[in-house]
């Protein structure tokens, strides 16, 4: 397993992140606990989950993965020291009202009280006296993100500003129940704004952003890859097998039983186009005629990037997870990658 250090920190992260978003509704409390057994021992020490998850989002399953982390930590107190574990606040969404009804008519919204809130339900399901990372899970401000591509300037949705939210992170530091703050989903512009504040008022300095980021998505590459490498503040990137698409397993119409596009491939239909399908053929097409496996590829590309931090993955069944974490000390030749930008550049950006 390869390491990578987290933004300015002294912290060494597994270049293999645990993602947990199926936990509590793909994935039972055992299955969730038979993962984080297998990933620790085998060098994952970088786990991430988030308040509102499992995903898709729902009232009854709210904060029930980061419960089923919580029953591990319990069961298992002596390696809570071993794991970096990194966790969400919700981002500004009035169709999450069940999340905090009590506050600003039920939006989740990133001022002082929500962040403050949140953070201590977090830390209540997960059992723990602190989180390493705090994320922002999306930003407050209307931009784009979740697939938004056609930016819309509008200062009069900003919400509550971004030092506002900065500072409340600061708290939670100082308090103890953070070490570190990051954000996800966010523009190049973001990133740099939270530095310049963090710099010009003493508070926390970012350590990463969690961003998709995938061999169908690339678009991380015309900005922020730059931001990352020239900052520190790198990539954890998450959908890197584009949903399971890059496994080549929906091609020519498939669509396994069980599968995540199989259950809710209504909510998540970026991936699932005529020209993503086309696009994904060729990818596996390349590992095949090298003898890999398409997943594994599609991981390692991620791995190897020079601006990624740690690669997110998510595994349904424990062979999904083997896998995955087996591309942790795995490199990819340069005819490979060669092959790759060929067709990246036949298919840029979009899905």
């Amino acid at each position: 397993m390869r390491y990578n250090k987290l933004g300015h920190t002294d912290i060494d992260v597994s270049v293999i992140c645990l993602g947990t978003m199926t936990w509590g509704q793909q994935n039972t409390e055992a299955e969730g606990h038979e993962q984080m057994d297998y990933a620790l021992d085998n060098g994952v020490n970088f786990w991430d989950t988030a308040e509102l998850y499992s995903v898709p989002p729902k009232a009854e399953t709210y904060g029930r993965t980061e419960e089923i982390i919580g029953t591990w930590f319990e069961r298992n107190p002596a390696r809570r020291k071993d794991v970096i574990l990194a966790s969400k606040v919700a981002g500004r969404a009035s169709r999450l009202s069940y999340m905090r009804p009590h506050l600003h008519d039920g939006e989740t919204r990133l001022d002082r009280q929500s962040i403050l809130e949140a953070c201590d339900n977090s830390l209540k399901r997960l059992k723990t006296d602190y989180i390493d990372v705090y994320q922002l899970h999306w930003p407050e401000r209307q931009t784009n993100y979740f697939d938004a591509v056609n930016y819309t300037h509008n200062p009069d949705a900003d919400g509550f500003p971004i030092e506002e939210t900065l500072r409340a992170l600061d708290e939670l530091v100082k308090s103890g129940k953070v070490r570190y703050v990051a954000v996800s989903n966010e523009s190049a512009w973001g990133v740099m704004e939270f530095l310049r504040l963090a710099d010009q008022a003493g508070l926390p300095r970012i350590v990463s952003i969690q961003n998709p980021y995938n061999l169908l998505k690339r678009d991380y590459e015309v900005g922020l890859a730059e931001v990352s490498c020239r900052t520190g503040v790198g990539l954890l990137a998450y959908s890197p097998l584009a949903m399971g698409v890059l496994s080549g397993k929906y091609l020519n119409g498939a669509m396994p039983e069980g599968s995540r596009m199989a259950l809710f491939g209504q909510y998540f239909p970026r991936y699932l186009t005529e020209r993503a399908a086309r696009t994904t053929a060729k990818y596996v097409d390349i590992a095949t005629r090298y003898g890999l496996d398409p997943a594994q590829m599609a991981n390692t590309f991620v791995n190897i990037r020079p601006f990624t931090t740690s690669n997110i993955i998510g595994a349904r069944t424990m062979d999904q997870l083997k896998l995955a974490v087996a591309t942790g000390d795995m490199s990819l030749d340069q005819e490979i990658l060669d092959d790759i930008e060929t067709v990246h550049k036949e298919t840029p950006i979009g899905y």
